[in-house]
């Protein structure tokens, strides 16, 4: 085979290897958008996977590509990436997705990947490559989101007891059962827009490393917006049913006034952050959200221990698939 086809190739079966990762991704974080409207009874799971995919892939259409613009040329000088790089971030990422899914932690598959592109890079040339500013502000959002998730979330509670507090407690049930449908259209169109533009943003960096898209170019090809859309919309339709039990759960009894400020809650973290161009983690914003709300009832109904558990993994995911992503690229330089 020829030099170019076999870089071509590679890149093909790299693209491919990114729309697995956005697959993962939608099936990994299906539980953040369904969680609630799951666990509150509002949907069957069937129902709400296929609820929740729909709007994934919606919000192709509601959200600029601000996002794909920070993972693309924002995390890391462009002309350090090359084919090793990206495969390295991408084979980092989907390892610690796998592990966490199998054992039902709710991590970040965003930062999975964030980590698995510092790694990749910093085993290649070092920490000197990376733009300390789009790392940074994505970092601060670790912390960030589930903050503003608990604001939020807790906000709204707090206003919708105070505005039905004459209400009989079974028709706010009644009411809120319909109004949760309304919410978790909202998240899960948050969640599609945020979550697909980081792998929009892999691809468009791996075709700019390559050649195959110029550097000045505003937006990457069609084809890759489509593709990561339906990847992430095709993965949450097969979402896994173990961490929706630790979201929607174990972590506070919720009803679906509850679910209903939790969904809204996040979705209002995630359309910020997609405005300001932040890749964040779904995990973490319905998370923080999800507290927030049982905080507001009383602290004892928040299961302090399962939180605990649950930012540990968040605060080793980006080490944790860095170092994946650095022994990938070694793979990588032994194999192609």
């Amino acid at each position: 085979m020829e030099p170019m086809q076999a870089a071509l190739w590679v890149v093909i079966m790299l693209v491919a290897l990114a729309l697995a990762f956005d697959f993962m991704n939608g099936f990994h974080d299906a539980a953040n958008s369904i969680a609630t409207v799951v666990s509150t009874g509002v949907l069957r799971p069937t129902q709400a996977v296929l609820f929740a995919a729909f709007f994934n892939v919606v919000a192709i259409g509601v959200f600029h590509l601000s996002v794909a613009a920070t993972v693309g040329k924002g995390i890391v000088e462009p002309g350090v990436v090359d084919t090793h790089v990206v495969f390295g971030a991408l084979l980092g990422a989907i390892l610690w997705n796998i592990i966490t899914w199998y054992y039902g932690i709710p991590s970040s598959s965003s930062h999975a990947l964030i980590g698995g592109i510092v790694g990749a890079v910093i085993a290649k040339t070092g920490a000197g490559s990376l733009i300390a500013g789009g790392i940074g502000k994505t970092v601060l959002f670790i912390f960030v989101s589930p903050l503003l998730g608990f604001l939020f979330g807790s906000l709204m509670m707090v206003l919708v007891a105070h505005a039905f507090r004459r209400v009989r407690p079974s028709r706010i049930d009644r009411w809120f059962r319909r109004l949760q449908l309304v919410s978790a259209g909202a998240y899960s169109l948050g969640h599609g827009g945020n979550d697909a533009q980081k792998t929009i943003g892999i691809i468009w960096l791996l075709l700019i490393a390559t050649g195959y898209v110029s550097k000045g170019a505003d937006s990457p090809p069609l084809w890759v917006i489509v593709s990561c859309y339906l990847a992430i919309g095709l993965g949450t339709m097969f979402g896994g049913w173990r961490i929706v039990k630790t979201m929607g759960q174990k972590i506070t009894k919720l009803k679906p006034v509850g679910g209903f400020c939790a969904e809204t809650g996040g979705a209002m973290t995630l359309f910020l952050a997609t405005a300001l161009g932040i890749p964040v983690s779904t995990t973490h914003t319905i998370t923080g959200a999800i507290v927030g709300v049982g905080a507001t009832q009383r602290a004892s109904a928040v299961r302090w221990g399962v939180a605990g558990n649950i930012v540990w993994a968040w605060i080793f995911t980006i080490p944790a698939s860095a170092f994946m992503a650095a022994v990938g690229y070694w793979i990588s330089l032994q194999v192609f």
